[in-house]
């Protein structure tokens, strides 16, 4: 079961990082998310070098453990077979 709850972890985390907007609507201004923050430093800030390395940094977190994942997976049919 434990393929089953990394994915379920994966499934809830992704759009949880990007959420930008349900995040001001229900805790206002004062609520800080990494997808509001990258919002913010785009349109509000214009400081595009901060926000392309957040940016950046936010696509490493969402990409290297969906790969560790997949790379698992794969050992793990590897020594079924």
């Amino acid at each position: 079961s434990l393929p089953g709850v990394i994915a379920g972890c994966l499934l809830v985390f992704i759009p949880a990082v990007g959420e930008f907007v349900i995040p001001d609507l229900l805790g206002g201004s004062q609520t800080l998310m990494i997808g509001k923050t990258l919002w913010n430093e785009f349109f509000a800030n214009r400081d595009w070098p901060v926000s392309s390395a957040v940016a950046v940094i936010l696509l490493l977190l969402l990409i290297v453990p969906i790969m560790l994942f997949q790379q698992a997976q794969a050992r793990a049919q590897e020594q079924g077979k």
